[in-house]
């Protein structure tokens, strides 16, 4: 992760730069998750092998990785009345509720992150978090984010690994995977590549992207979105077999009375994170990098650097709410 090159070429809220590609690189983007996501992959095609049939296992190869992104949505998205969270969130308050062994492990991920950040990143921020409209522009009062607030504790939701259950301390409690499942998908699809044989891929859904190995011969060359700028970017980085996830305030979000509230809950306050505009973490699992790119936000600029720091494997590239960057002691070298 050495060096950094400023380009001038959009590709959603995180970026992906790239020459064209040749007759044996495949790619395909689609929206799943609530935003847009891609898929791209390298296949050998061998003298034995005919055009047609390489083609035809690329196009299988994206079906999984779309299928999967379908999947993961389908369980874990409290937009989906049938999804098993939206099931938990609505019997869980009142009793034990039996989970898939995926989804089960995915919360215990959460609360060790949550530990870890001493409660920066918290998927019970959806306590207060679903009283937030931002396409139509709505808030909760300041009595009701009171209200919410005790509601807003990782340690509510209490896991049974021997029966794998979740019960809620409360029938307030809400939990969202926003903040984590994404990179989770991305983790699973690459995970899925790799089986079938794939040496060479990235997946990205929307600020998350996760590389399988590197572009056959140069780095992934990946764009961090300047968040206040539409049709530039604030840094490209280099990177080969990691991944990277960007949390900033532009995504979802809208002004009232000069302040802008988005998506990124700070779980102290039940109100948007407003320390800086956006944290992008490089690391080796896609899962972790979007839980921590979150964290991060919520605790800003210097605490948040300093967590980074303190871990192995991660690196961290922060704008301020002046737009300075600032990195990570890796990225600095």
């Amino acid at each position: 992760m050495k060096g950094l090159v400023i380009f001038k070429r959009i590709y959603w809220g995180l970026l992906l730069l790239s020459t064209s590609a040749n007759a044996q690189w495949y790619q395909h983007s689609f929206e799943v998750m609530g935003t847009m996501s891609h898929v791209e992959f390298w296949l050998d095609n061998s003298e034995v092998e005919k055009e047609q049939a390489i083609n035809d296992k690329a196009d299988t190869l994206i079906q999984v990785v779309k299928q999967e992104m379908i999947r993961i949505d389908q369980q874990m998205s409290p937009y989906i009345e049938q999804s098993e969270l939206s099931k938990i969130n609505r019997e869980a308050g009142v009793k034990a509720v039996k989970i898939s062994q995926e989804l089960f492990d995915l919360l215990i991920i959460a609360q060790n992150i949550s530990t870890l950040s001493d409660g920066a990143f918290d998927i019970t921020y959806a306590s207060i978090g679903y009283q937030y409209n931002y396409r139509e522009q709505k808030r909760p009062n300041q009595q009701a984010i009171i209200e919410a607030l005790p509601l807003i504790d990782y340690a509510s939701v209490q896991l049974e690994s021997s029966k794998l259950t979740v019960r809620y301390t409360s029938d307030q409690v809400k939990i969202d995977l926003g903040g984590i499942a994404k990179g989770y998908a991305v983790k699973r699809c690459l995970a899925l590549l790799k089986s079938a044989g794939v040496q060479n891929a990235l997946v990205s859904a929307g600020g998350d992207t996760g590389l399988l190995g590197d572009r056959y011969g140069r780095p992934w060359l990946v764009a961090i979105k300047h968040p206040r700028a539409e049709n530039k970017n604030a840094a490209v980085i280099p990177l080969t077999n990691e991944a990277i996830s960007t949390s900033g305030d532009y995504e979802r979000y809208f002004v009232e009375d000069g302040v802008r509230y988005h998506h990124i809950i700070n779980p102290k306050t039940g109100d948007s994170a407003r320390k800086v505009v956006s944290v992008s973490i490089i690391g080796d699992d896609p899962t972790y990098v979007d839980a921590l790119s979150t964290t991060v936000f919520v605790k800003g600029l210097t605490v948040g650097m300093q967590l980074i720091n303190n871990l192995d494997n991660f690196e961290a590239i922060i704008i301020d709410n002046k737009q300075r960057l600032h990195f990570s002691n890796g990225l600095q070298q």
